[in-house]
């Protein structure tokens, strides 16, 4: 009866983070936007008393108040991974592979990305809207690349953002994504990240080309 009241309690949940209009997260159009959903769940986490100093599963519990708050630790371990991978501290880790045509507007998905699909500048809003940390982009003539400056000794800062940028390849319209000597290419996705040739004039350079 408890789980079963739990369920019932949880019918309004969305997003990723099941959070519930009624509990005051947002609007169900603002929970289903995973930029919001995430900025949500870390403004309250960072009132969490020694947050980062409790196991993952007792501090997201603090955030959350799960009816099953046992379920986060079985996760751990694949989020961890995860999340040195897609904060650029594993380097080229991850790639995608692209196939078929560009989708339309309606199969972009919510979010910056989904919004992104024309230009150099609907990238760079993109970017400035999942990446609020993120360098600003390097002035362009055309609007057929997009680059930004990282600097040498945040190497992370980079890859997370080329990750990215690969991920939402087919919305963004990105042909290739250049970065510490390697290169994605939309047109051999399959090869993932090959080694490209050492431009001396583009060290600490992440440059996005659009098609």
């Amino acid at each position: 009866m408890e789980k079963e009241a739990a369920a019932e309690g949880l019918s309004d949940a969305v997003g990723l983070f099941q959070q519930r209009p009624s509990q005051g997260w947002g609007s169900p159009a603002q929970i289903s936007d995973p930029v919001y959903t995430s900025g949500r769940f870390f403004d309250a986490l960072v009132k969490v008393p020694d947050y980062r100093g409790l196991p993952v599963t007792v501090a997201a519990q603090q955030v959350q108040h799960s009816g099953y708050p046992q379920a986060y630790a079985q996760h751990e371990g694949v989020a961890a991974a995860l999340a040195d991978v897609l904060t650029g501290r594993e380097g080229p880790a991850l790639s995608c592979t692209v196939s078929g045509a560009n989708p339309t507007p309606s199969d972009a998905g919510s979010g910056a990305a989904g919004a992104a699909s024309k230009a150099g500048g609907g990238v760079a809003a993109a970017v400035r809207r999942e990446f609020g940390g993120a360098p600003a982009a390097l002035p362009t003539t055309g609007g057929d690349s997009v680059s930004y400056p990282i600097p040498t000794d945040q190497p992370s800062t980079g890859w997370s953002l080329a990750l990215w940028l690969v991920c939402h390849a087919t919305e963004l319209h990105a042909t290739s994504v250049t970065f510490d000597g390697r290169r994605w290419s939309s047109t051999a996705s399959d090869r993932g990240w090959t080694h490209t040739a050492p431009d001396p004039g583009r060290t600490g350079t992440l440059a996005v080309a659009l098609g």
